[in-house]
């Protein structure tokens, strides 16, 4: 990463950049609404978003719940995948979530995504349980994974 990579807190006024990552990243995309309500109705939600330039080029959510946090979507653009700007931001994700009191995180990720897989291993991810036909889109099985935090 040798650009200007910067990290912050999701806003209302990012929703329109993250759209665009969530629709060329997930076959069943949130919709703005979800986002908006997100940022505005979810007490246990948190989102960090990482930009180049001014421009969101990623983006990870959690919901912190006591001292659980629960990853609810990463995607980074398909251009500045392959810059360990996913590690990165997934890191920086688990460094707030531990900083607001968590001590463990969880996520769901298909079974046939391996290169996440890898990656949430890397960074101490455990394989957990099996969801049965937990995506919507064409009933693949989800990986629960863990981590302490």
């Amino acid at each position: 990463m040798d650009k200007p990579y910067k990290f912050r807190f999701m806003n209302e006024m990012d929703i329109d950049q993250v759209l665009n990552i969530e629709h060329v990243s997930f076959t069943t995309p949130w919709s703005r609404e979800a986002f908006y309500n997100e940022m505005t109705q979810n007490e246990f939600a948190v989102y960090v978003v990482v930009e180049l330039d001014e421009q969101v080029i990623g983006y990870c959510g959690a919901w912190i719940v006591v001292d659980e946090a629960h990853i609810t979507n990463i995607a980074i653009l398909p251009d500045y995948r392959g810059k360990k700007l996913g590690e990165a931001l997934l890191k920086n994700v688990m460094f707030v979530a531990e900083n607001m009191g968590a001590k463990t995180m969880t996520l769901e990720v298909r079974i046939s995504n391996h290169i996440a897989q890898n990656l949430y291993r890397k960074l101490g991810f455990k394989d957990g349980a099996i969801r049965k036909k937990y995506y919507t889109d064409n009933q693949e099985d989800a990986l629960v994974m863990w981590v302490n935090l």
